[in-house]
Parts: structure tokens; sequence; C-alpha cells
């Protein structure tokens, strides 16, 4: 099997889903006790979070693009960067070393192709579903068109991410908030809903919505399983 680096700790909650998701998934693909070759860089998600809303996306990249050579210089043959958010950095990773980084946006836009599906709402951090990184890679190329909720739904699902989710707090209240969310985004077109957050699967399923949910943390898991067995 090919070695996966994972670039976590944004935040870790996410992140030990991938780490549990990934050897799952080769359990399932390899049989007894498979599990997949890992090697991961952990960051503290606190200062990414300080120099996010401080946009400093300048830091943020030198940041991001030395944890991808720590993992490629450990032995990794690909990178999974285990948030949507800082996938608006793709390139300077990219650029930074010698491994394919497997991007989340593709995980999820050759699953929403597949499904059929042409009109999509998204969520996710305010950086994700107000910026135009990750709409724009959905939009040109699978062809999707993508919807975002208004600005102050916008405001609550990111408040609820950097104020619960990211510190593993689960509160009915912020379930419910989300289901209007999703309702709304339902009401103006969306075929199905991306959960462009890793986090939010902490917070919703299935049962949160009258349309499919695809989560980018599982669809991510997912292509790096395929990519790790692979070989």
């Amino acid at each position: 099997m090919r070695t996966i680096g994972l670039l976590g700790g944004m935040s870790w909650e996410s992140s030990a889903h991938y780490y549990r998701l990934i050897n799952e998934g080769v359990r399932a693909r390899r049989g007894g006790t498979h599990s997949a070759p890992l090697v991961m860089v952990s960051v503290d998600f606190a200062e990414i979070a300080a120099l996010q809303h401080a946009g400093d996306w300048a830091a943020l990249g030198e940041r991001m693009a030395a944890a991808a050579r720590t993992l490629s210089d450990a032995g990794a043959e690909a990178i999974v960067l285990c948030t949507n958010t800082m996938h608006k950095l793709a390139a300077k990773i990219e650029r930074a070393q010698p491994r394919p980084l497997l991007h989340i946006a593709d995980a999820a836009g050759t699953a929403l192709v597949a499904a059929g599906h042409r009109r999509v709402g998204l969520l996710g951090t305010a950086f994700t579903m107000e910026q135009p990184f990750y709409r724009e890679r959905l939009a040109e190329r699978y062809g999707l068109e993508v919807i975002v909720p208004g600005p102050p739904d916008r405001a609550e699902v990111h408040r609820i991410i950097y104020d619960e989710l990211v510190r593993g707090v689960v509160h009915e209240e912020s379930r419910a908030r989300y289901r209007a969310v999703i309702t709304a985004l339902i009401a103006e077109g969306a075929e199905a809903i991306v959960l462009g957050c890793t986090e939010i699967m902490l917070l919703v399923d299935a049962g949160d919505s009258a349309v499919p949910l695809f989560d980018t943390t599982a669809l991510h898991a997912a292509a790096a399983v395929a990519f790790a067995v692979s070989g």
C-alpha cells in the first residue's frame, strides 16, 4: 500500500475521524488486520484560527507548505489536508513539495456528479462559503451550480463551527438552526447539500435533510483509501 500524509489538527475533532475512517476503509478493502500506512502532522488550531480571522493567508500558506514538506520528507506519497477551508492554499501546498494533494472538493465534486446532482447547497465556514476557491472548483471542474445561505445564516453557520463544533460541543439548538438553513437552501432549489466543513458531520446527518447530504470528511477519507490501496 501507499503511505498517506495527513495534515490535520484543524480541528483535531475531525482529524480523529479521518484516522478512523481511513483505517476502517483499508480494512474493508484488504480484510483481516490490515490498516492504513499513515504519517501525520497536527497543528495548533488556535494559532491557525487566529490567522484565518486576521486574514493573514500568507502566513498560513507558509505554515501549510512547511507541514506538507514534513509529511513528504517522512515518506508520504500523497497529502490529505484534513480541512475544507485551508484548501484555499492548495496551490501553495502543491508547489511546496513533490507529492500530489488529494483535493477535498474533487472528492465532493466526483460524488455529486456521479449521483446526478447539478444544483447544490454549500455549508462551511464563512471563508469557504464566501470566497471563490471552493465554489469555483466545483463549478469549473464539475459543472455544478453552488448556492450558499444568506448573510445572517452564513454568520450563524460559521459561529457554530468555531464556537462549538471545533471544541467538540454539540447543541440541539444548533442542530435545529442547521436544519433550518438546509431547508432554506432546498427551497432555493438545492438538490443536495455539501457539508463543506469537516466538523459539520458531528452535528447533522441524513435525518436532518430532505435531500442527500454529502459529507466531505467521509468522501475525502474514501479518496485517501482508494489512493492507498491502489499501490
